[in-house]
């Protein structure tokens, strides 16, 4: 296990705006506050969304496709560089009308209200492809 202390450089609270894309408005709250590295939880609602699951052994994520509107039951993530850009890793709880939930990488989705709370840290991460997982992980 690779870890390490962080220290909180700052926290903020946003309101994601209705029609934009759910995981933009995050990476675009990160590039306003230059936050580098960041752990950030949400909720809301959204008009459509894409899930990613990633399947171990092919190694390869597969898209969940939903043309409805869904709550964000609950939404976590951390924001790091990626080839030298800032990447909101966010996954997502949706639930439809009959309280049926889907969970998953969220890929894309279309906000119709989100609200969301970040905690920046001082020091940057840096995500880095790994070998054993073939995924773009944390150094």
């Amino acid at each position: 296990m690779n870890y390490r202390a962080v220290d909180t450089a700052a926290e903020y609270v946003a309101r994601l705006d209705t029609g934009a894309d759910w995981r933009a408005e995050i990476e675009a709250l990160a590039d306003d506050v230059e936050a580098d590295a960041a752990w950030f939880t949400a909720l809301g609602a959204v008009q459509d969304a894409e899930l990613w699951f990633y399947d171990q052994d092919e190694r390869e994520y597969y898209p969940i496709e939903f043309d409805e509107p869904l709550e964000v039951a609950s939404c976590v993530g951390n924001v790091s560089l990626l080839d030298d850009e800032r990447f909101a890793h966010t996954h997502a709880v949706l639930s439809d009308p009959d309280g049926t939930t889907y969970a998953g990488h969220l890929n894309e989705a279309t906000v119709w209200a989100g609200e969301v709370h970040m905690r920046v840290f001082e020091d940057e991460l840096v995500r880095e492809y790994d070998d054993t997982t073939e995924l773009d992980l944390w150094l």
